[in-house]
């Protein structure tokens, strides 16, 4: 398995939807004849393919991190059914513009796309996904094996995504100590306000519809202050639009990603940020972040879940989509899930239950054990859960936040 994140691939992600699809489209290979007739109902679609297939995975969740060893095991033990795999990345606002013309087309050079929720609410607005669970679920009989939280995440995918990583997200907050005693640090959002007002650009953190970090913080705010209806981001979220607005003020700008936010921690242009359990483990453990930097919670706050999604776009060949499932079904044992404990990236990580740290690898079983904050646990256990946003709500939310919060401070980097 290769992984290709080419510059050009890079730069387009960063620019633009259109941009990337031809980016995509160009380092697909050539057509060599007609496309693979679509499977047309569940019937149609083999128990398994009639020969090895390739796939094409489209990553725009980071999700290989987690994945990518379940998919390399599965095609090592299974040359069969899947003879190889290429990985191509993307950002989340990306997918729309790089899928929806192959769909739309009939000519797929995509055959699987690995996103959050953003990304797949996306593909549900434009009808570009196979209604997978609806017409197949009878083939992922591991689905039944959901975390009760990871079931939830599931019952927002409408049926055409499945879950293949679920963690409990945040919103959690991040900070360094050279800058920010540990008495000075923000027990709610009035206090990280205030905290803002007097350190005026030393906070900030990335657009939400680039950012799960980002996407989570606002999301997590009006269970905190309070609103009216936290489900409803357009007639429900008066003081979270009022708060994020104010806070602005002391926002100089917003990194169109997490990696940027990540950056601007590790060299003192910021000193605190809105994170997630797993954005304050993995760039410790990976060494693109400081070990001195701490994190800390709200004193009363609700999780908002997360997940990733595996999704089909339209017009896939039936061979195709036989070899697809097999792999989920085998990503969703409890042996291959407990991989996605990885290096904390969604800590912990697993969908399933019994995919406990015992039955992960020993290199991540050590970096758990030595990065992992000892509350962490214990707040997943006590503190609320919510799901977040449904996928329209989602996409009406990071439009708002867009022309009222976000804009003209921008940083594409």
């Amino acid at each position: 398995m290769r992984s290709t994140t080419s510059p050009r691939l890079r730069a387009v992600a960063a620019v633009g939807v259109i941009g990337l699809a031809l980016t995509v489209t160009a380092c697909a290979p050539p057509s060599t004849g007609s496309p693979a007739p679509a499977a047309s109902s569940s019937a149609d679609v083999p128990a398994k393919p009639s020969k090895p297939v390739t796939l094409d995975i489209l990553d725009v969740a980071g999700n290989q991190k987690l994945t990518g060893p379940m998919v390399d095991d599965f095609v090592k033990k299974h040359p069969d059914i899947i003879s190889s795999v290429k990985w191509e990345t993307g950002g989340a606002p990306d997918v729309t513009g790089v899928v929806k013309p192959q769909v739309d087309s009939g000519n797929l050079q995509v055959d699987l796309v690995l996103t959050g929720n953003d990304g797949l609410s996306a593909g549900i607005q434009n009808n570009m996904w196979i209604p997978i669970v609806k017409d197949y679920g009878d083939r992922l009989s591991n689905m039944k094996n959901y975390l009760d939280p990871a079931q939830k995440m599931q019952d927002l995918a409408q049926d055409y995504g499945v879950v293949v990583t679920y963690y409990p997200s945040g919103p959690l907050l991040q900070y360094n100590p050279k800058d920010v005693a540990d008495a000075d640090v923000p027990h709610n959002p009035q206090e990280l306000l205030a905290w803002a007002k007097t350190h005026p650009g030393k906070f900030g953190y990335a657009r939400p519809a680039n950012s799960g970090p980002g996407r989570t913080f606002i999301m997590g705010l009006p269970y905190m202050l309070g609103d009216k209806d936290p489900k409803d981001p357009v007639n429900g979220w008066d003081k979270t639009w009022a708060y994020l607005k104010e806070l602005g003020q002391y926002v100089d700008n917003y990194p169109t990603g997490t990696g940027q936010v990540i950056t601007n921690m590790a060299d003192g242009t910021w000193s605190m940020i809105p994170t997630t359990t797993g954005w304050d483990m993995n760039p410790r453990i990976e060494g693109t972040e400081p070990n001195t930097i701490k994190a800390a919670h709200f004193d009363d706050f609700t999780w908002v879940t997360d997940a990733h999604y595996a999704a089909i776009p339209k017009g896939q060949s039936a061979d195709k989509i036989s070899a697809i499932l097999l792999l989920l079904q085998d990503i969703l044992t409890p042996e291959q899930n407990a991989k996605a404990y990885d290096h904390g990236y969604f800590y912990p990580g697993p969908a399933v239950k019994g995919a406990t740290l015992d039955k992960a690898p020993q290199d991540t079983q050590d970096a758990i054990t030595k990065y992992q904050r000892d509350w962490f646990d214990t707040l997943i256990e006590q503190m609320p859960k919510e799901t977040p946003l449904a996928p329209a709500d989602m996409v009406k939310a990071f439009d708002t936040w867009d022309r009222e919060v976000g804009a003209g401070k921008y940083q594409a980097k």
